[in-house]
């Protein structure tokens, strides 16, 4: 009784005032986001799509360009970013905090829809706005695929419930931003969608609505390909490297990986307890006929446990540091409404909140506080320095990394060392590192003919692609007339030699303990 009077109270007081929540679940993604975006940096991750952002604001473009096995959305979302805002880490780290907000308040406005209470769905949102984009903080390939095509997920959700044209269109075209974005998870959950509608169509529902899920996305892989085609993107080195090339990638991933109880379920515990609740009513004889005799509830649940599924075993072949947790809000959430449709007892509901905040405080402080995503877990972050002294680029980032976490300080000098050299070196030059912010902070336009410099994106010289790719990279260092390549980190050098027939041909200079200069006018020639 006192705590339905709490809640009349609170209600009177405009607590729950929907404009409200909408402005603190906003103000609550970006404060995170922006919070764990300035805290450390783990390179290979948190510079590559600065640096591509970067590129296509300066008219140069993916596939086109530059060699890449991502997708180019993120590329050219960052350049709109940094045309708005300019070229800093403010507006590169405010480009996550935007799809932040777009995923909390897309499950705000789902659990509302299918009927959760305000005040319920208001936290589960705000749950999700700490789990979702903060765990990386800035820009990241795999997070906004995995976070698009969970809010394809949602609206596609929301057509079998409502069976709305909006809702299966804007499923359809956030799935195709999704695959823009990385290939996978939104190649599983388009599949599955499919048959989905075909089982769906079968049934011979009376409205055909569904049918706008395949307009928009054929819609959506359309203007993507007009883009293309204004920007003068060939088409086939779109295949090559997006479709082809990365496929030997991932059957040698999904070969490779070994299925054991840990990695399946051990690791994704607390999100098959979140949907425990809906394995519960299935064997509930009572509730489970009543749930076969309403075609659209069973589609509903089938669809949305299968989904979560495909999230789990996308998440596993990955071999990334897992960021589907926020998973666990949804899963409640929907958890929640089953519950309280079926059952409409406050005390189970007041289990499902208890779980949510003992694992919303759990991966907050592993992944946001912790940075284990970043590859930082066990580091003293105390010990970061002002990035300002890099690049006022770059103010507000407290420098740390896991290689030089002993002495942040050194890196920065390091760097700072071949900056300086890159900025009076008048020659046509590019970077080869993880290190890929330098080139924006000395405004170079010359541009590296690839994406990443790691041995994934990189077609080895056993691999089918490798000569299409040896071709396309020197085709582009002559076109540019590049005479000089920094190399940062030493192991990328082995990476940069494979393309040449011929290593004698460099002439090496050693610029410090982390950086290289190679003449490369004799290999060009």
């Amino acid at each position: 009784m006192q705590q339905k009077k709490l809640i009349k109270i609170l209600n009177k007081k405009k607590l729950f005032h929907f404009d409200y929540l909408i402005f603190l679940i906003i103000i609550n993604s970006i404060v995170f986001t922006f919070y764990t975006g300035f805290r450390g940096v783990y390179p290979i991750d948190s510079f590559i799509i600065f640096d591509s952002g970067f590129k296509v604001l300066n008219g140069i473009h993916p596939f086109k360009d530059y060699w890449t096995v991502t997708g180019p959305l993120l590329d050219y979302l960052q350049s709109i970013f940094f045309y708005l805002f300019d070229v800093n880490w403010f507006s590169y780290v405010l480009h996550a905090g935007f799809i932040n907000c777009l995923v909390s308040l897309s499950l705000f406005y789902f659990l509302l829809k299918i009927g959760v209470e305000k005040k319920y769905s208001f936290f589960y949102a705000l749950s999700i706005s700490i789990l979702a984009y903060p765990s990386a903080g800035t820009p990241f390939v795999d997070h906004h695929a995995v976070l698009l095509s969970f809010i394809a997920l949602l609206f596609f959700l929301l057509g079998i419930k409502k069976d709305k044209k909006v809702f299966w269109i804007l499923s359809g075209f956030f799935l195709v931003f999704s695959f823009f974005s990385k290939q996978v998870p939104s190649a599983y959950v388009g599949i599955f969608f499919t048959v989905i509608l075909i089982f769906k169509h079968f049934l011979k529902n009376e409205t055909k609505n569904y049918f706008y899920f395949f307009y928009s996305g054929i819609t959506g892989v359309f203007l993507f390909l007009c883009f293309f085609f204004i920007n003068g993107i060939p088409l086939e080195n779109f295949i090559i490297q997006y479709i082809l090339y990365p496929l030997t990638i991932g059957e040698n991933r999904v070969e490779s990986y070994v299925h054991n109880f840990k990695n399946t379920i051990l690791d994704f515990k607390f999100i098959y307890i979140s949907i425990l609740p809906l394995i519960i009513i299935f064997f509930n004889k009572s509730l489970k006929k009543n749930i076969l005799n309403n075609k659209d509830e069973l589609l509903f649940l089938v669809v949305f446990i299968i989904s979560v599924l495909i999230f789990i075993y996308n998440q596993t072949i990955t071999k990334n540091q897992i960021l589907i947790f926020f998973l666990i809000p949804f899963c409640l959430g929907v958890s929640h409404y089953i519950l309280m449709s079926k059952f409409n007892k406050n005390q189970t509901i007041y289990l499902l909140l208890i779980l949510l905040v003992i694992t919303t405080f759990k991966y907050h402080f592993r992944y946001n506080e912790n940075k284990k995503f970043m590859e930082l877990e066990n580091i003293n972050l105390s010990g970061a320095v002002d990035a300002k002294l890099l690049d006022k680029k770059l103010s507000g980032l407290k420098w740390i990394t896991k290689k030089y976490f002993n002495n942040p300080q050194f890196e920065i000098n390091k760097l700072i060392e071949i900056k300086k050299i890159m900025t009076n070196d008048k020659n046509n030059k590019i970077l080869v590192s993880d290190h890929q912010v330098l080139p924006a902070l000395i405004d170079n336009k010359n541009f590296a003919p690839n994406k990443w410099f790691d041995p994934l994106s990189i077609p080895g010289k056993k691999n089918k692609y490798f000569q299409t790719y040896q071709n396309f990279f020197l085709l582009k260092l002559k076109e540019q007339n590049i005479v000089n390549v920094y190399v940062v980190e030493r192991n990328k050098l082995k990476i940069f030699q494979t393309i040449f027939i011929d290593h004698q041909c460099f002439k090496k200079t050693v610029i410090n303990e982390m950086g290289i200069m190679l003449n490369i006018t004799k290999c060009l020639n």
